[in-house]
């Protein structure tokens, strides 16, 4: 790719995007290339003329016409040189965006040298067709839907009602009566138990003792199809290491993609750290670019210095190696 092609390329993770522009003239105006963020492909532009204007807008379209974006976002601006070495709008909250006039930063401070525009979306969400509250395009049905193809939808009165169980798995504060039949069908691991001459076949019984009762319905109502939303999101980590530890690939698949979607510097060292013990190339390399390409392992620098005393060395270095490179280019 040609210099003048990646001048205008905005490299994107989830909910995050950023340009790195490298110089601009006294008068100039510069428009990115549409990058995607949700729904909608966008634009950056610069402007540089007595003051910087910084502006962030839909691509037009018959969907941005129709359901134009209802945005949360926070834009950061960090240069090499100048008075000033890092910028951040007070932030936008529930803003419908239209067109290229819509959100506007004028920025006084005079730059020099590179810099580089962070946008954090915070919330992306449409208008209801029907006169209600916009909805968030992030807080779909897309775990309880994928759980539910994947099992009967009467599975899930079979549990909560008791009917005919024969499996009683104790967990670390207290017990659940459910069905082996439907745990094998899930999970290899499940049905080695049964299948062999183990304590689990005789007992009818399975322990695990790493999992709170809370987390282990969760499983259970994620196994037989009834799992609802947000109780999946209070436990995707613990039903990440349940889904490794059992071999049940479809649930890992969906803990990862979940976890993909809203990292931010509460949960991405835990995240990172997880994606290393589990082997999850895709949300690892995310975490990374968040923290590293992104700037915010500078917004997070104590939990970081904390996270260093307890992470395996060779995620360390990794990092690191990762910080290296980034610097070089900028």
């Amino acid at each position: 790719m040609s210099t003048s092609d990646s001048a205008y390329r905005v490299e994107t993770a989830p909910r995050l995007a950023q340009w790195k522009i490298d110089s601009l003239a006294s008068c100039t105006y510069r428009k990115s290339d549409p990058f995607k963020i949700g729904n909608w492909n966008w634009h950056l532009s610069v402007e540089k003329n007595r003051l910087l204007y910084v502006k962030l807008y839909p691509v037009i379209s018959n969907l941005n016409k129709d359901q134009p974006p209802i945005a949360s976002f926070v834009v950061r601006l960090r240069c090499s040189s100048g008075d000033c070495r890092s910028l951040v709008h007070p932030g936008v909250v529930d803003k419908r965006l239209k067109n290229s006039e819509d959100f506007v930063w004028a920025i006084e401070t005079p730059l020099a040298g590179k810099f580089i525009i962070n946008v954090d979306f915070i919330n992306l969400k449409t208008a209801d067709p029907n006169g209600g509250e916009p909805s968030s395009i992030w807080s779909g049905s897309a775990v309880q839907t994928r759980s539910s193809i994947t099992t009967l939808s009467y599975l899930g009165r079979m549990l909560t009602e008791k009917i005919h169980t024969d499996i009683t798995i104790n967990a670390s504060d207290g017990s659940i009566a459910a069905h082996r039949a439907v745990l094998a069908t899930r999970s290899p691991v499940f049905h080695s138990m049964f299948s062999h001459n183990l304590k689990e076949k005789e007992l009818s019984t399975i322990d695990i003792s790493d999992m709170s009762i809370e987390a282990c319905q969760a499983l259970l109502n994620y196994i037989y199809g009834n799992i609802q939303h947000e109780e999946f999101l209070a436990h995707r980590i613990a039903l990440l290491r349940a889904a490794d530890k059992y071999d049940i690939a479809d649930l890992k698949e969906v803990c990862h993609d979940s976890l993909l979607e809203d990292i931010d510097t509460k949960n991405v060292l835990e995240r990172l750290q997880n994606a290393s013990l589990y082997q999850l190339p895709m949300l690892k390399s995310s975490c990374m670019r968040y923290l590293v390409n992104f700037g915010k392992i500078f917004d997070i620098r104590d939990d970081f210095n904390a996270f260093l005393q307890y992470a395996d060395r060779e995620l360390i270095a990794e990092i690191f190696q990762e910080v290296l490179n980034v610097w070089k280019g900028f």
